[in-house]
């Protein structure tokens, strides 16, 4: 069995991976944020972004990790199209979660297959990208721990998902993030610490790419991606949720007639010069007399 190391660099790889498990966390759920308030393409275009953030923001997390992986007696080499193919499976499967929370009825079933979906995508990477390791021997596993270590990525992914949910602000997307980014790196090397390594001693020459060769110059772009997602966000509308507090409001006045109107002093009303009413006799013009013709 051969002697393996984790940590060929000192703290430098844990943190670092650490770091981008929690930036693609946070720029992932706060897309989901923004998805939740949102209906139509935006909200589908939103939880797409997120589902790649969040995808991509495990499996960088991953090989940065496994940049400080090694072996006593053999070389590491990375199958390159396993390991393109565990990034597609994350953001796959980890979209299936996220999709479910977006568009969901039932809020309590909808956290629970969707945290269920993406501790899966967590656990399918991390295993999909193992098996793109190649070394001079083979790879097994310890059952228990790896039960183990699934059983932390579903349980962190949902109780980031469930934050997010509860908490639809700055501040709970950034909590989800760090208890996701702990539970990512938990699990990441709970299950290194389930793998176990025959050495061969033929010492034959390896096929694929080395860690500096392929995984390092592809982490650097994929936290590029992230990076500018995240400036994406940071410049793109402010959601109705978190507009500044309307001020208090004033306490109405009910204008009644006599408010709006505004009537004059009583004033002494003058009598009026009444017209005489005359006689019909007295308005009717007098008839003459007509003087009669002799005969």
């Amino acid at each position: 069995m051969g002697q393996m190391e984790h940590f060929s660099y000192g703290l430098l790889t844990p943190i670092v991976s650490y770091l981008m498990a929690c930036t693609g966390a946070a720029v992932g759920l706060r897309c989901t944020v923004r998805a939740l308030n949102a209906t139509g393409s935006t909200r589908r275009n939103w939880l797409l972004m997120g589902a790649t953030a969040i995808g991509s923001g495990i499996w960088t997390m991953h090989f940065i990790a496994m940049l400080g992986f090694g072996i006593t007696g053999s070389a590491v080499r990375y199958d390159v199209p396993l390991t393109l193919l565990s990034l597609v499976v994350a953001i796959a499967v980890v979209g299936l979660g996220v999709f479910t929370v977006g568009y969901g009825r039932s809020t309590s079933r909808s956290l629970v297959i969707g945290g269920l979906a993406a501790g899966l995508g967590v656990a399918t990477m991390h295993y999909t990208g193992m098996a793109a390791v190649q070394v001079n021997g083979s790879l097994g596993y310890n059952p228990a721990l790896v039960a183990l270590s699934v059983m932390i990525a579903v349980a962190a992914a949902t109780a980031a998902l469930w934050i997010v949910i509860r908490v639809q602000r700055f501040s709970g997307a950034m909590i989800a993030a760090l208890v996701m980014g702990v539970a990512v790196s938990a699990m990441h090397y709970t299950a290194m610490a389930a793998l176990r390594a025959g050495i061969d001693d033929g010492g034959a020459v390896l096929s694929g790419a080395t860690a500096m060769e392929f995984i390092f110059p592809l982490s650097l772009g994929m936290a590029g991606f992230l990076l500018i997602t995240s400036v994406f966000i940071a410049v793109s509308p402010v959601d109705d949720y978190e507009a500044p507090p309307d001020p208090a409001p004033q306490p109405r006045t009910v204008e009644t007639p006599a408010a709006r109107w505004t009537f004059p002093a009583a004033q002494e009303q003058q009598p009026t010069a009444t017209r005489p009413r005359q006689r019909p006799s007295e308005t009717r013009p007098q008839r003459q007399p007509t003087a009669t013709r002799p005969r």
